[in-house]
């Protein structure tokens, strides 16, 4: 006698996850997500206070016109987190550079907070 495919000497051990196991992943992919989706809009905030505090560094002449410059940038932005007077200016060489540090805090569940600080300077 030959053996057939659906006997049980050719059954395999089954594979995969189990229901318990897909809910646990699937939690904690969804924590993820959810700290990822209020991350994101910190990172595209200090994205676009690097590219304005370029810009400022690129066009003022003094402090006041860095500021200045850069709280229009902030304005049309809606950029809160750091403010004109918040940025330290400098000048290296014949070059004025903008440094800025600050820090955002992103509340997750009851006392627990996700603290993110931040800091760059002008390309």
């Amino acid at each position: 006698m030959g053996r057939t495919l659906t006997g049980t000497p050719f059954q395999q051990p089954q594979r995969g996850f189990s229901l318990l196991g897909m809910l646990f992943f699937g939690g904690i992919a969804a924590c993820l997500f959810l700290v990822g989706a209020q991350v994101a809009p910190t990172v595209i905030e200090y994205q676009a206070i690097v590219k304005a505090t370029s810009k400022a560094a690129r066009e003022g002449n003094s402090v006041v016109e860095v500021r200045t410059i850069y709280d229009r940038a902030a304005a049309i932005d809606n950029m809160s987190s750091i403010a004109g007077r918040d940025l330290d200016v400098t000048k290296e060489g014949d070059k004025i550079v903008v440094n800025f540090a600050y820090q955002r805090e992103i509340h997750l569940a009851g006392p627990a907070y996700l603290l993110l600080k931040y800091q760059g300077r002008s390309k």
